[in-house]
């Protein structure tokens, strides 16, 4: 894994919009559909990760948590699936279902997003 250091976003920082395929409902999501009144939490993720599988379990419970205070989920992926094809969007779906994923999982097949929003490892 590459390390590159993470770009920091200021409080109030005006997210990029998207329209992404959620991997679970199979519908496309913006992020005007997935926003919070409070705050919107916006996760880059994958299947593969060791750093994500450490953390799935806690990342649904902080999403139960504060969903109920107005705050938006979503996770995305932007990996390649090529080079990881255990990331790719039936296998995001499966797994998102497996651990009850009370957030949308989307896809962006382009990596658009994630460069919109500087994601980086």
């Amino acid at each position: 894994m590459a390390l590159i250091p993470t770009k920091p976003i200021p409080l109030g920082f005006k997210a990029p919009n998207f329209a992404l395929l959620d991997t679970i409902s199979d519908q496309i999501l913006s992020y005007e559909d997935i926003k919070g009144t409070h705050g919107t939490l916006v996760m880059f993720i994958c299947n593969h990760c060791p750093y994500v599988i450490h953390m799935r379990k806690t990342l649904t419970q902080l999403a139960k948590d504060y969903q109920a205070k107005g705050v938006g989920f979503v996770a995305i992926s932007s990996n390649d699936v090529v080079g990881y094809p255990q990331d790719g969007p039936d296998h995001m779906k499966a797994l998102a279902l497996a651990e009850k994923f009370p957030f949308p999982y989307l896809y962006d097949a382009d990596q658009s997003v994630a460069k919109a929003y500087d994601a980086v490892c």
